[in-house]
């Protein structure tokens, strides 16, 4: 019996293609046996859980991994998960005084945790709106709902995250997005445990195989816009918006220049003392020159 395949996610639309797989049985057919768990904590927390040996494989945010890897995170990318950049809406509270991006400068952003997504976009976006990034204040609120009360309650001045998970709040009234800032490169990829990749490589490929063809059938259903409106509680129209945004990857090729650029923006952030070569970071399968699936 192959073993247990632990792997990590954020509770959010983009995973809906890894949880049709596992209702329709592709994983079964396969003899995988998933063991799924949600993290809100979003990239900062699955990183985290990678270096534990909590969790076998994660979906996360490119730079969050990238970093941590650098840093000492036993894993390596093995594939693209989302080729499209994430769009991160800046959010401040609907009561707020706050309406323009340079109303922000100098204000305290609130983040699910350092070296989440929410952390490293706070910086891109300072960097992109000219500010002193040697200044940045945060307020660690752990993920979207403590996002959420801290934007409402005043503890925070700002909140980064993804614009279409977030516009329930808009539309409630609680919050107010005031811009947005998409991120310069793929926003997920999925990474494994090193150990785990050494120990189980054929099951790797079956793993990989299994959820681009899962993407695959996602991207060509018809009726994806209204299984994602019902399943997460997001507006129809919305959501058809989102998905003609959204671009799935199909098979698990990774470009090292993207990585490339992914390290020159965290070194040029102080997130990373230098950088590495970008091969180093990927599968030996997932190089652009190598593609299995």
């Amino acid at each position: 019996m192959n073993p247990k395949i632990r792997i990590g996610g954020v509770p959010e639309h983009f995973n809906l293609p890894w949880h049709l797989a596992e209702e329709e049985n592709l994983f079964d057919i396969r003899d995988l046996d998933l063991d799924w768990k949600d993290f809100p904590g979003g990239t900062g927390a699955m990183t985290k859980a990678l270096r534990n040996n909590e969790i076998d494989v994660a979906i996360l945010l490119t730079e969050g991994i990238v970093k941590d890897i650098i840093h000492g995170n036993p894993s390596t990318i093995v594939g693209i998960y989302i080729q499209s950049p994430l769009q991160w809406g800046i959010h401040v509270g609907a009561k707020s005084s706050f309406y323009e991006l340079n109303d922000l400068e100098g204000r305290s952003a609130a983040i699910s945790r350092f070296g989440s997504g929410s952390h490293l976009m706070a910086y891109v976006n300072a960097d992109n709106q000219g500010w002193n990034i040697d200044q940045l204040k945060f307020e660690k609120v752990g993920n979207l709902e403590g996002g959420h009360q801290a934007l409402v309650e005043g503890t925070a001045d700002y909140f980064l995250w993804e614009k279409y998970t977030t516009k329930p709040f808009v539309d409630q009234g609680n919050f107010r997005r005031i811009g947005v800032c998409p991120t310069p490169w793929p926003s997920f990829v999925i990474a494994i445990r090193n150990e785990f990749l050494e120990q189980e490589y054929a099951l790797v490929e079956k793993l990989l195989k299994t959820i681009y063809q899962s993407n695959f059938a996602f991207v060509n259903n018809p009726d994806s816009c209204a299984q994602i409106s019902e399943r997460y509680q997001l507006d129809f129209k919305d959501i058809k918006q989102w998905y003609a945004e959204t671009e799935w990857a199909i098979d698990c090729t990774v470009n090292t220049q993207m990585l490339d650029k992914v390290q020159e923006k965290l070194l040029q952030l102080g997130h990373i003392e230098e950088t590495v070569v970008s091969k180093g970071l990927i599968w030996e399968k997932s190089l652009a020159d190598s593609r299995f699936l």
